[in-house]
């Protein structure tokens, strides 16, 4: 004898019940602003890279663009006449510090959208981002408190190479800030990891 199969059937909804879960969707001209706002970064990455380029060939107006972005306001550092090693480095840290925000904003972008609003149906895709197969709510915490360390690392070295520009008490205030952000990343993780041994036991009994 065959063994029918027996498929559940989806719950019917209330009217308000509808209303409130199709809410979730306001959530989606946050998403597309925020790829808006990408598009800004990668505007900005290219005009600092074209400045770089050009600044290294001798154009004179481009390195003005570049000693303009890194120099520190009411700094009395003399600023250089051509191309140096530092003026580069922090250059190139800048653009660094474009790409993390950018990973950040993809991850935010697409974790949140397939979190809270809507399925990706990305499954089996050959480009499908690996974190993206076990993505949740505390798990994107996870990643974007990763992500903000890796930024504030940047930007911390960067006021470290640019050390004489800076007072004292703005260079212990920065290290301040960029500890306490690995404390709340390791106070998060810690918490996942709490929140994952006691779901692995409910699992068992």
């Amino acid at each position: 004898m065959s063994q029918a199969t027996h498929t559940e059937e989806p719950q019917k909804l209330s009217a308000l019940s509808k209303f409130i879960f199709a809410s979730r969707w306001l959530q989606l001209p946050l998403y597309l602003g925020l790829i808006l706002a990408q598009c800004v970064y990668v505007y900005h990455f290219w005009v600092e890279l074209v400045d770089l380029i050009r600044a290294a060939m001798g154009d004179g107006v481009a390195l003005q663009h570049l000693l303009d972005a890194v120099s520190v306001a009411g700094s009395d550092a003399v600023r250089p006449t051509k191309l140096n090693e530092t003026t580069i480095m922090l250059v190139v840290l800048g653009l660094i510090d474009v790409v993390m925000i950018s990973n950040l904003l993809i991850m935010v972008i697409v974790g949140g959208y397939e979190t809270f609003v809507s399925r990706l149906g990305l499954q089996n895709h050959p480009d499908q981002p690996e974190w993206l197969s076990h993505v949740n709510a505390t798990v994107l915490k996870v990643k974007l408190a990763m992500a903000i360390i890796g930024i504030s690392s940047i930007h911390l070295l960067k006021t470290f190479i640019n050390v004489k520009s800076y007072e004292a008490k703005e260079l212990i205030a920065q290290t301040i800030i960029h500890v306490v952000f690995l404390l709340s990343a390791l106070a998060i993780a810690y918490c996942d990891q709490l929140m994952s041994k006691t779901h692995q036991q409910a699992q068992k009994h």
